[in-house]
């Protein structure tokens, strides 16, 4: 239980960082009727979208560290907090940007990061 309870807390997390990141690209970005807005108001906005991210992240991070009980190693929690990463990225940006386009490159480098997962949790 404590698993899920980590990757589903991290999802969460990683839903808001990656709005928080990129999504004043498209929202406040040029083309957009808020092209305008200063940087310090986007940085505001993405503060307050970060500050849900943390409120997952520290859960997520402490429920699955087996520092406080969890199942996870640190090196364990961070690589699949990397993973869930880079496909939250890849679903936003395919749903957010028109002109996002994911190669064989990018399929290639997952396939990696999915590797990376294996042996990290293999040792």
């Amino acid at each position: 239980m404590k698993s899920l309870s980590t990757v589903g807390l991290l999802l969460l997390s990683n839903s808001f960082m990656t709005l928080a990141w990129y999504g004043h690209l498209k929202f406040f970005g040029k083309g957009s009727a808020h092209a305008v807005t200063p940087l310090w108001v986007i940085i505001l906005i993405s503060w307050g979208i970060a500050f849900f991210e943390y409120c997952f992240m520290v859960p997520a991070n402490r429920i699955g560290s087996s520092e406080t009980g969890g199942p996870f190693s640190l090196i364990q929690l961070k690589v699949i907090q990397e993973v869930i990463t880079v496909v939250v990225f890849v679903i936003f940006s395919k749903i957010v940007f028109e002109n996002f386009h994911f190669s064989v490159n990018h399929l290639i480098g997952f396939i990696l990061l999915v590797a990376a997962v294996y042996f990290i949790f293999k040792g």
